[in-house]
């Protein structure tokens, strides 16, 4: 079943109006006239002139909604309307109608209807015109409860009572009615048609199809760069937008209701995997994750020691390096004082250890965002061997120097 094949679509049609002044005057049959986009309409009128004017003096009778240097501008002569526009008068009945073909709602507008005869400055115009509105439809959605959905077809127009429409489905007719009820969360697409008439359907409506994630900018993140991430589907509604970082195994972390997702100034801890949901009336679709690998240097290494208890001459110990890096940290060994590496690599091994083994160790990590170095590892031998570790090179000398100050006061005292 397809809709009929009607032609002329007039929906709000107000009482007639007369211009006239001495013995000219001008009778529009409607002064207000709402038509469907991609519909043809027709306005017409009356027009007398006085009596002593023989029709055959009548130069031209035209429609016009422009002036020009403040005449007048021919409809036909007016390239928006090229082809779709035709003035029928029959001089008889001095009547002349105007048809509008494939209306657009640029063709909203007040139409005015004028003549002249072949006598300079015997003219006359009907004013005020007729009012034009050009409009479409649009379907509204309500939500009747979890499962149904009520489509109903929408126009500015003040409609005739009691409306009936011709309802699709992706572009194939499926039934006549006031309204459609759908299912929730269907994948379907649905238009609306007002029966009889030949303007143009409205605007499909159907939920989001699968969001898309841009990232700008794309290049390389490193920490402390300014990131946006932006969410967008096709949905008529237009679709609401949530984001979401997905942290190992718990639930889905929510961010923002907003199609943007930005961070100024972004850290190690916002890597991780997001996504983002699209959601109307019709129903509510997710996107693929998306991974964000913020690159930062080196934090400052810390150093282990192991075995942990005291050491003896001859024993081993193992040094291990540890830093939190993106991307992962190589690591160097050197020894205070010595321009040379001691060993690469996240673990140190000293065996057979000795007494030339004694001093301060520390460790450099390193990637390809910079280098960071661990606090000293003193080891020292009194016949066993421990360790201890101190923050900086300058708090052993501290140590040193606060140990001669004690032994200087007390030989002072004893002197005394």
């Amino acid at each position: 079943m397809s809709p009929s094949a009607g032609g002329l679509v007039v929906f709000l049609l107000s009482v007639q109006v007369i211009q006239s002044q001495d013995g000219w005057r001008v009778n529009y049959r409607r002064t207000d006239v709402c038509a469907a986009k991609g519909s043809r309409v027709k306005i017409s009128c009356d027009y007398t002139y006085p009596p002593g004017i023989d029709p055959s003096d009548i130069k031209d009778r035209f429609w016009f909604t422009k002036e020009k240097d403040g005449e007048p501008v021919n409809l036909r002569t007016d390239a928006e309307y090229s082809g779709r526009v035709k003035h029928t008068c029959y001089s008889d009945s001095k009547s002349c109608y105007l048809t509008i073909t494939d209306v657009r709602e640029s063709d909203s507008a007040e139409y005015k209807f004028t003549f002249m005869t072949n006598q300079p400055g015997e003219k006359y115009t009907g004013s005020p015109g007729v009012t034009l509105s050009v409009t479409g439809f649009q379907v509204q959605v309500r939500r009747l409860n979890s499962t149904w959905l009520e489509l109903m077809c929408h126009s500015s127009c003040v409609l005739p009572d009691h409306p009936e429409y011709d309802w699709y489905k992706n572009e194939k007719y499926i039934k006549t009615g006031s309204s459609l009820l759908v299912s929730s969360g269907s994948a379907d697409r649905y238009s609306c048609y007002l029966r009889g008439s030949c303007g143009q359907r409205s605007p499909a409506v159907y939920g989001p199809q699968r969001p898309s994630v841009s990232v700008s900018p794309s290049a390389e993140m490193l920490e402390g760069d300014s990131l946006t991430l932006t969410c967008s589907a096709d949905a008529n509604p237009a679709a609401n937008y949530t984001w979401y970082k997905q942290d190992g195994t718990s639930d889905p972390r929510l961010l923002s209701e907003e199609p943007q997702l930005v961070f100024s100034s972004i850290q190690s801890s916002d890597s991780g995997n997001y996504f983002c949901t699209a959601e109307n009336q019709l129903g509510r679709k997710t996107s693929d994750f998306i991974s964000i690998d913020v690159k930062y240097g080196p934090q400052r290494p810390s150093v282990s020691v192991s075995p942990s208890a005291e050491m003896l001459e001859g024993d081993s110990v193992n040094l291990t390096c540890s830093t939190d890096a993106n991307p992962a940290a190589s690591y160097t060994w050197y020894k205070e004082h010595e321009d040379s590496p001691r060993a690469s690599g996240q673990i140190f091994t000293i065996t057979d250890f000795t007494a030339e083994h004694s001093g301060n160790y520390y460790c450099e990590a390193q990637n390809e965002m910079g280098r960071s170095y661990s606090t000293l590892l003193l080891i020292t031998s009194s016949g066993k061997w421990s360790t201890t570790t101190t923050t900086t090179v300058f708090a052993s000398i501290s140590a040193v120097f606060l140990l001669i100050i004690i032994i200087l006061a007390v030989l002072c005292l004893y002197i005394r």
